[in-house]
């Protein structure tokens, strides 16, 4: 075996026709343990399945020597927006989201009704259930669709052609639409988690409702369209990384969902591309982050913005956030979403409809496909 170096980090070379990584995926797998069992093993070097291409890593590299020399990203930082006094600063809130929604797609919620205690203990919460007995942890421990209430590596383990993401996941269907059996969640989390979603389906109704104001619909226009029908928590737990550099806690990705509030703790990671270049968007304390979804870029007629966006893997942890996910069905609805037709204008030509409808499980079809070329996944759907 060959020893290289990328990126200042050591990696294991082995020859190609002797390394079957679907092997090492299922090995990996079948432990039930997650990324956390690996970390937990002390290993000094990276299983190879987590490892990134030379390739993507000397690319890697080269990025992040433009980007020091230009120092773009710290020069600009995602809007904050503050909720206090709403009722009174509405007209003035809707305009920031609406300047936040179409530019960035991101934006930080200060005074958003949910407790900082309750955001703490639900982090808590995340942390307990990661970190709790492996032998009960891996009764929840599954690649079920269809199962409200699981824990994996990922859902695209198998089918996804990049280096597996350094992260664990524990994945809750909240709403779907009928609210979850209390049972089904875990006893280490169960309070805290129905405690932090009812704040955040409170949270969510405001959100959908300045969402269409900002733009220019009635109040109830995105609410009326199942918008926020459907919600799906996601508790992820980043293990500390001894070589961060060679892998990724997420890899680029939108989410497909009309739109997701994030919770995060203060160990930071997460960055958004704008314009070509990646932005962190670094922990505010009692924040929750806001990021538009692609079903929303597609009915506001790409008004809003799904943005693209990763995480890095870190040498400190565990790093521990909460995506809230609101969207409709994603199973067997037949009903179409495409442009909404009061955003569409006969009399100008920039108004002019630039998707096709389209199913959410069609849409979902096309996300999960293995033919994916790097683009947009709702550049399928142009037309």
């Amino acid at each position: 075996m060959k020893k290289a170096y990328i990126n200042g980090e050591k990696l294991a070379v082995q020859d190609e026709s002797c390394y079957d990584r679907m092997k090492e995926l299922k090995a990996l797998d079948d432990t039930k343990t997650g990324v956390k069992g690996v970390a937990d093993s002390g290993l000094l070097n990276i299983p190879r399945i987590f490892v990134r291409p030379p390739e993507e890593l000397a690319e890697e590299k080269k990025y992040l020597l433009l980007a020091d020399k230009s120092k773009f990203h710290e020069k600009v930082l995602i809007p904050v927006i503050d909720l206090e006094d709403m009722e009174i600063r509405r007209e003035e809130i809707v305009n920031e989201i609406r300047l936040a929604s179409g530019s960035w797609g991101f934006f930080q919620l200060l005074n958003h009704g949910v407790p900082e205690t309750v955001m703490d203990e639900m982090l808590k919460g995340v942390a307990r259930f990661h970190e709790q007995d492996t032998e009960v942890k891996k009764q929840y421990y599954s690649r079920e669709f269809t199962r409200k209430v699981k824990y994996n590596m990922s859902l695209d383990w198998y089918q996804s052609k990049s280096a597996a993401k350094w992260k664990d996941t524990f994945s809750c269907a909240m709403l779907a639409p009928d609210l979850i059996d209390p049972r089904e969640l875990p006893d280490v989390c169960r309070d805290i988690i129905l405690e932090y979603t009812a704040y955040v389906r409170i949270l969510g109704d405001t959100l959908i409702e300045l969402l269409s104001e900002a733009l220019g619909l009635e109040k109830n226009h995105l609410k009326d369209m199942d918008c926020t029908k459907f919600l799906s928590v996601l508790c992820h737990y980043y293990p500390p990384c001894p070589q961060p550099n060679l892998t990724m806690g997420a890899y680029k990705h939108t989410d497909r969902n009309f739109f997701t509030l994030l919770l995060q703790d203060n160990i930071g990671g997460l960055q958004i591309l704008y314009e070509n270049h990646w932005v962190d968007i670094k922990p505010t304390p009692g924040a929750l982050v806001v990021n538009i979804g692609d079903l929303l870029q597609l009915i506001s007629n790409a008004k809003f913005r799904s943005a693209e966006h990763r995480v890095l893997a870190n040498r400190v942890g565990p790093r521990l956030s909460v995506a809230s996910f609101f969207g409709t069905n994603v199973m067997n609805s037949a009903k179409l979403y495409g442009p909404i037709k009061e955003l569409i204008s006969n009399e100008d030509e920039n108004d002019v409809p630039i998707y096709r409808n389209v199913t959410v499980p069609e849409y979902m079809k096309q996300c999960y496909s293995n033919d994916k070329d790097g683009a947009h996944p709702l550049s399928h759907f142009k037309l």
